[in-house]
C-alpha cells in the first residue's frame, strides 16, 4: 500500500471535486433536502461522468478499478456537502455482489446500467425484529415449481422511490429456524405483493427511508443472485465495501465542516485578531484535523485489503475505519458549530441541517456498539458478549 496516490487517482479526485463544487451543499444539496427531492441531477451527471461505475467491471461499462476509487469518489463528493447516500448502496452493496455472484444475463442487465446511473438498487436487509442480528432473518423464500416465494418485510431501507429493484436478503424455507443461509434476490420494485411505505424521519436529507412488505412475492428463477443456500461470505462481499463507503462519507462530510470552520475563524474577528488566532479555537480544530487523517487512512487500508481479496483483513479494518469516521466527523462538525458560534445554528451557515445526517454514521450500517463487540472478538481474542 502506497500513502502516495496515482496519477489516476488523483486526476479522478480533481474531477469529482469539480462535479462536487458545482452541486454543493448550500446551493444544491440542502434546498434539495429541505424539499424532499432526491439529487438526480447530481446522480444523473455523476453517472455520465462514469464516477458511479468506477468499481465495476469495465466489460459492463464499469471503470475496472476497485472500491478504493469508489470510497475516493464518495469522499470528494461528500466534502462538499454533496454525498450520494445510494452510492453507498446501489454499486458498492449491489453492484459488487452481482459482479462477483451474478449470473452472465444479471451482470449484462444490471452492471451495465449500475454503472452509468440509468438503474438504482436499493439494498434489503435490515428487519423490524432483526436489527443487527443478521441471523434472526425471518423474510424466507420457499421454491414453488421454477418460481420463488418471498414472504416478509424489512425497515429503514434507503431509496426504495428512487429504485428499479431491491436486491433483498431472505433466508430458504428449510433454514428459517437454523443458521443463517442467505439467499439473495432481484426484486423489481413493481413487482405485485412488494408494497413500500415511506417513514417518517426527523433529518433533512434528500433520500427517504422505508419499510418493505413483501406478501407472497412471485419471482422467476433468475432472480437468485448466486446459490439458494449462500456461504455468509456472499452477504458479506457487499457490506464490507458498505462499511468502507459509510466510512468515506462520513470523513468527507468531516471535512466539509472543518473547512467551514476554518474560512469562519480566518475572517471573523473579535478583538484585535481573527478568532483563529486564538488557541480555543485553532487546537479543537487541529484536533479535528488529525482525527479526520486518521479515520481516512484506515479506511484506505481497508478499502486496498478489500480489493487485494483479504477478506478477514478488510472486514476488520473496514469496521474500525467506520467507527473513527463516524467519530471525528460528528467532532469536526460540533466543533464547526461551536466556532461559528450562534451563526452555526442558523440557516446562512447550513451546518445545524447536517447534525442529523452525521449522527445517522454512529448508528449504521451498523452499530458502533456492535463495531466494538467485533473488535472485542476478532481482534483482541475475548470472550463473546452477545
Amino acid at each position: 500500500m502506497s500513502f502516495v496516490e496515482t496519477e489516476e487517482q488523483k486526476s479522478l479526485r480533481a474531477a469529482v471535486a469539480g462535479l462536487g463544487k458545482r452541486h454543493n451543499y448550500m446551493d444544491y444539496v440542502l434546498p434539495k433536502a429541505r424539499r424532499g427531492e432526491p439529487l438526480t441531477e447530481l446522480w444523473q451527471e455523476a453517472g455520465a461522468l462514469g464516477f458511479l461505475g468506477v468499481n465495476l467491471p469495465e466489460e459492463y461499462g464499469g471503470g475496472g478499478a476497485g472500491i478504493y476509487e469508489l470510497a475516493l469518489v464518495q469522499e470528494e463528493m461528500s466534502s462538499f456537502g454533496a454525498g450520494l447516500l445510494l452510492v453507498v448502496v446501489s454499486p458498492a452493496i449491489c453492484g459488487t455482489i452481482i459482479a462477483k455472484y451474478g449470473t452472465p444475463d444479471q451482470k449484462q442487465h444490471w452492471l451495465t446500467r449500475l454503472a452509468d446511473g440509468s438503474a438504482i438498487m436499493a439494498f434489503g436487509i435490515t428487519e423490524p425484529d432483526a436489527g443487527s442480528n443478521s441471523h434472526k432473518i425471518t423474510t424466507t423464500a420457499r421454491r414453488d415449481g421454477d418460481e420463488w416465494v418471498l414472504r416478509g418485510s424489512k425497515i429503514y431501507i434507503s431509496g426504495v422511490d428512487q429504485a428499479d429493484a431491491v436486491l433483498v436478503v431472505s433466508r430458504t424455507e428449510d433454514a428459517a429456524t437454523g443458521g443463517l443461509k442467505p439467499a439473495l434476490f432481484i426484486v423489481p420494485t413493481d413487482t405485485p405483493g412488494f408494497t413500500a411505505t415511506p417513514m417518517a424521519m426527523d433529518i433533512v436529507e434528500p433520500d427517504h427511508q422505508f419499510t418493505l412488505f413483501l406478501d407472497d412475492v412471485r419471482l422467476p428463477a433468475d432472480a437468485l443472485v448466486g446459490e439458494p443456500d449462500a456461504a455468509i461470505a456472499q452477504l458479506f462481499a457487499g457490506l464490507n465495501p458498505e462499511r468502507i463507503l459509510g466510512a468515506a462519507m462520513a470523513i468527507g462530510m468531516g471535512r466539509y465542516a472543518l473547512d467551514a470552520a476554518v474560512t469562519f475563524a480566518k475572517e471573523r474577528q473579535v478583538w484585535k485578531t481573527p478568532i483563529g488566532a486564538h488557541q480555543g479555537i485553532a487546537h479543537p480544530l487541529a484536533q479535528c484535523k488529525i482525527e479526520l487523517e486518521l479515520a481516512k487512512l484506515m479506511m484506505q487500508k481497508a478499502a486496498v485489503l478489500y480489493d487485494s481479496g483479504d477478506d478477514f483483513g478488510a472486514a476488520e479494518a473496514a469496521n474500525m475505519a467506520k467507527y473513527a469516521a463516524a467519530e471525528a466527523s460528528i467532532k469536526a462538525l460540533d466543533q464547526a458549530i461551536q466556532t461559528h458560534g450562534g451563526a452555526g445554528l442558523t440557516s446562512d451557515y447550513g451546518l445545524a441541517s447536517m447534525l442529523g445526517t452525521a449522527r445517522i454514521a454512529r448508528v449504521a450500517p451498523v452499530s458502533r456498539e456492535m463495531i466494538l463487540n467485533f473488535v472485542s472478538q476478532h481482534s483482541l481474542g475475548l470472550p463473546k458478549s452477545y
